[in-house]
């Protein structure tokens, strides 16, 4: 009689064999590493005329910005309705609600109300927060709550005028979140309980509308983001302020979130700004930082970099472009869909148009190699939540509808 490992190992070699998409989780804001960059193969290299089959699509999730979180059979997705702004489950299957949450009162303004931001899942608790500052530590089987607080007053934060945007990061036993009170900047409060656990005392800038992100700079641990006035990095056992890079910011909205790689770190926003890389340092402790280079080559508005292979890709206002990450040369630039995001897997760029257009593009330094373009319904405003890629699907969500794709060449 054949064991259970045995048994286990057949089936998942018939799975390969048969082409099935490999189960796989995206949990947070921009996937598994927060980089925008997927490791799955198998994808379709080119889609057909009309696009890649539609595999399902759910209509009432709410007024919102953000995108979803995957992990095992679920998937999790913030949206406002009705005066209220909460969390949804939907089964990953079928796209069918499982449970929903309001985390409390929806924010609205001249780009339309609900959450802009992404939960994010570990193991059986989920992590949400709100446009008007409401932070919620869920369980992923039912959506009870452990524990809740709003970081606005909590931290005597202030929104921002387009209202909080960033996804929470989990680092080690902390949650990791931007209030922009007096003195905490960036805070840790215990992933578990709640419980403040330290504050950026050297910091006070008011949130931007970017997500932190974990680094590692020889053996000392940092979380960098761009606030509304620089692109910094704290350590991240205690909050201290090691960096400060001015330069990438714009007095109006900074949205995009750092890209880090071989001990640099690359901040972008637009309205006639640009981007510019650090090079970073570790010595005694703490992290010091040197201005690479700097230019206006990637003016990115909200759509997110991403750093495949040595090169930037990204949008820069509505050029999608690509950049030598070592030192700022333009590699190409084209039109592509228009301003949008993009989100990385097996050597393709996922686009997402503003204008309801998504494409499929080599990521090549070469030139721009367009593979695939479809249409996605209109639903009043811009479509502004990244794509996702996860365990054979893409994932589209604009506003009220989510979308799942079959993208699997199997």
């Amino acid at each position: 009689m054949p064991t259970r490992r045995e048994v286990l190992f057949s089936v998942a070699g018939a799975s390969l064999l048969r082409g099935a998409p490999v189960r796989q989780d995206w949990p947070q804001w921009r996937g598994p590493r927060r980089d925008g960059l997927s490791t799955e193969t198998g994808l379709l290299k080119e889609w057909p005329t009309a696009g890649p089959r539609q595999v399902w699509s759910v209509q009432g999730l709410g007024s919102g910005y953000g995108t979803v979180a995957i992990a095992d059979d679920r998937i999790f997705v913030q949206g406002g309705q009705t005066g209220k702004s909460g969390v949804q489950c939907l089964d990953r299957a079928s796209g069918k609600l499982q449970w929903q949450v309001w985390l409390g009162a929806e924010g609205d303004n001249d780009r339309g109300g609900g959450p802009r931001s992404t939960p994010t899942v570990e193991g059986d608790r989920l992590w949400a927060l709100n446009e008007s500052g409401d932070l919620a530590c869920l369980d992923t089987a039912n959506g009870s709550t452990h524990w809740s607080m709003n970081i606005l007053r909590d931290f005597k934060g202030r929104n921002p005028h387009w209202l909080l945007s960033e996804s929470p990061l989990i680092d080690g036993s902390n949650l990791i979140c931007t209030p922009g009170g007096r003195g905490a900047g960036i805070v840790a409060v215990d992933k578990l309980s709640g419980k403040r656990a330290w504050s950026s005392q050297e910091l006070s800038d008011e949130p931007g509308y970017a997500s932190c992100i974990a680094v590692e700079v020889g053996g000392v641990r940092a979380i960098t983001t761009l606030t509304s006035e620089a692109g910094v990095g704290v350590r991240a056992s205690d909050g201290k302020l090691m960096w400060r890079y001015e330069k990438p910011a714009n007095g109006t909205a900074n949205c995009a979130t750092p890209v880090f790689g071989n001990n640099k770190v690359f901040y972008s926003s637009a309205y006639g700004t640009g981007g510019g890389v650090l090079a970073l340092s570790a010595a005694g402790g703490e992290v010091k930082s040197s201005e690479l280079w700097f230019n206006r080559e990637m003016m990115n508005h909200h759509g997110g970099v991403v750093l495949v292979n040595g090169y930037l890709y990204g949008f820069s206002n509505a050029i999608l472009t690509c950049l030598e990450f070592e030192t700022g040369k333009v590699m190409w630039k084209d039109r592509s869909v228009g301003k949008g995001s993009l989100t990385y897997a097996d050597g393709q760029l996922y686009l997402l148009g503003e204008s309801y257009a998504a494409g499929l593009a080599e990521a090549s330094p070469a030139g721009y190699k367009e593979k695939g373009r479809f249409r996605i319904p209109e639903h009043g405003y811009p479509s502004w939540a990244h794509p996702v890629v996860c365990g054979g699907r893409l994932y589209i969500r604009n506003q009220t509808q989510l979308q799942c794709f079959d993208i699997s060449a199997g």
